[in-house]
């Protein structure tokens, strides 16, 4: 078994420093995250999600293409990672090297349509819509593999797809679309907070804190508030009410 993975080992260095003509090897975490793409064989669209959690606020999915990679790319992508595990502005200087250097779409399924058809619904449908606005930037006859992160398949999606569990920690495509999806999603709490500071949405970004929490019992809910998340603890506050 080891000495396989030393002649895998190998063989993938050889054929990235062949492609990108660069001294990094699979060791650095870059590398391994195009190597995982590469291996699928034909072109891949990555995409992720984010905002799925909080009670406030769309959710945003972003689909993301490297359809064309050399050594400067590469090494400007050196801190890829999942957008979870990278401070705010580390994902804010990739957000601007993945705009320009990929095929990309962006897409906010807003509050009024997650109480309708619920956050996973919503959040695959966002997905759907931004892989295909990024599909049909491909040629036609391009053999795409959709990588979705995590582990549902999006629904009425024509195209070829494989779920990665935390595949933003595992494909290059993956983990930029979480960066999008991150970086647009923190923009977008932070001018709602601008409408309504007393949430502190610039700094919870919708996620149900004490504070936020604390600020529904004082001053209500606003339109971008998801009512269904708040279910429980409106129940909780009723039974409080009784004693």
């Amino acid at each position: 078994m080891e000495k396989t993975e030393t002649i895998n080992k190998e063989k993938t260095n050889n054929l990235v420093k062949k492609r990108l003509k660069t001294d990094l090897t699979v060791d650095d975490h870059i590398i391994q995250l195009f190597t995982f793409d590469y291996n699928q064989k034909r072109p891949v669209i990555g995409t992720d999600e984010a905002g799925r959690g909080p009670a406030a606020g769309g959710v945003f999915a972003s689909a993301v293409c490297f359809n064309q990679t050399d050594r400067a790319l590469i090494e400007k992508l050196m801190p890829l990672n999942d957008s979870k595990q990278l401070t705010k502005k580390k994902r804010e200087a990739l957000y601007d090297i993945i705009l320009e250097n990929s095929l990309n779409s962006i897409v906010c399924v807003e509050v009024g349509e997650i109480e309708k058809i619920n956050i996973l619904n919503a959040s695959l449908k966002a997905m759907r819509l931004a892989c295909l606005e990024v599909a049909e930037k491909l040629p036609q006859d391009t053999r795409i593999l959709t990588l979705v992160d995590g582990n549902k398949l999006i629904k009425n999606y024509t195209y070829p797809q494989r779920c990665v569990i935390k595949g933003d920690s595992k494909s290059a495509a993956i983990a930029a679309a979480s960066i999008l999806a991150k970086v647009t999603r923190d923009r977008y709490m932070e001018k709602l907070d601008a409408e309504y500071p007393q949430y502190g949405w610039a700094k919870n970004a919708g996620y149900l804190t004490k504070e936020h929490l604390d600020a529904i019992d004082k001053y209500g809910l606003t339109p971008y508030h998801r009512p269904s998340f708040l279910k429980k603890h409106f129940a909780k506050q009723e039974q409080l009410s009784l004693f």
